[in-house]
C-alpha cells in the first residue's frame, strides 16, 4: 500500500466530492478529478486507472440513486450496456499505443456543436418525446453507445455530456436522459478499470481514499438532479460543456 499523507487525503476527499457531484449529473468530474490525482505525484498512466477506479465507484452510486427514481429507461439501456463494455476496453488499450492529444481539435468542435445546438433549442428535454426504438434508431444508439464507450476507454473528458445529447436526441427529456447516460458510463468505467488493473496502472490508496468521498458526492447530485428536475440539469449541462470546451481550448494552445 502507498503512502498518502492527511493533506493529501484531505484533498483527495474535497475534490472528489466536488468531482463526484458534478459528474453524476451531467458529467466532466474528471475535469477536477485527473488534476487532483496529478498532485499526488503519480504517473500519468496510474492517474488515469486510479482516477477509473474513485469514478466507477461514483457513476455505481449515481446509477442506483437513478434506478431507485425511476429515471433510467432498462428497455433500451440494457441492449446498449454490452458495446459500451467492448468500446471502452478496445479504447484503454488503443490509448497505450497511440497519443490522443490528437483527438483534442476534434473534441473542441463537437463540445461546441452540443452546446450551440442546446442553447438554441431551448424547449429542448423539457418533456420526453420518446416512443419507443425504431431500426434507425436503435442502429444510432449501437453506434453511440460503442464510440463513446471508445472514446471513455481513450480519452474521457466530456463523455457524460456526449452520452445525455445523445439520449436527448432520441427524445428523452434531460433527467431521464442523465439517468440513461449513468449505466454506459459505469459500463464503460468498469471496463477500462479493469484494463488499467489489468495494465498494473491503479494506485488503490488514492483510488480508493478518492472513491468514498465520490459515493457521497453522486448521493447527493443524483439526488438534486432528480428533485430539481430538467431545467437544473439543462443549466448545469450547459455550464460543464462550456467549461469543458475551455479546458480543451486552453490544452491546444502552444
Amino acid at each position: 500500500m502507498q503512502d498518502i499523507s492527511v493533506e493529501m487525503i484531505i484533498l483527495l476527499l474535497g475534490l472528489g466530492f466536488l468531482a463526484s457531484f458534478i459528474d453524476s449529473v451531467v458529467g466532466g468530474g474528471g475535469l477536477i478529478s485527473i488534476p487532483a490525482l496529478l498532485l499526488t505525484g503519480l504517473p500519468l498512466p496510474v492517474v488515469l486507472g486510479t482516477n477509473k477506479l474513485a469514478s466507477s465507484m461514483s457513476t455505481l452510486t449515481s446509477t442506483i440513486s437513478f434506478i431507485r427514481s425511476g429515471k433510467i429507461n432498462f428497455k433500451l439501456v440494457k441492449y446498449l450496456i454490452p458495446f459500451s463494455l467492448a468500446g471502452a476496453v478496445l479504447g484503454t488499450y488503443t490509448v497505450r499505443l497511440v497519443p490522443s492529444s490528437f483527438l483534442k481539435p476534434l473534441v473542441i468542435v463537437l463540445l461546441v456543436g452540443v452546446t450551440l445546438y442546446t442553447l438554441l433549442k431551448k424547449d429542448w428535454g423539457k418533456m420526453s418525446t420518446y416512443a419507443g426504438i425504431t431500426k434507425k434508431t436503435g442502429v444510432f444508439s449501437v453506434l453511440v453507445a460503442f464510440i463513446i464507450g471508445f472514446y471513455d476507454g481513450f480519452f474521457g473528458p466530456g463523455t457524460g455530456s456526449f452520452l445525455i445529447f445523445a439520449f436527448l436526441f432520441l427524445g428523452f427529456d434531460f433527467v431521464t436522459a442523465a439517468g440513461n447516460a449513468k449505466p454506459l458510463n459505469f459500463a464503460s468505467n468498469i471496463a477500462s478499470l479493469i484494463t488499467f488493473i489489468f495494465l498494473d496502472s491503479v494506485s488503490y490508496t488514492h483510488g480508493l481514499v478518492m472513491g468514498i468521498a465520490m459515493i457521497a458526492g453522486a448521493v447527493v447530485g443524483s439526488r438534486l438532479a432528480i428533485r430539481k428536475g430538467t431545467g437544473y440539469v439543462r443549466i448545469l449541462f450547459i455550464g460543464v460543456t462550456i467549461i469543458l470546451i475551455g479546458k480543451q481550448v486552453w490544452d491546444v494552445i502552444p
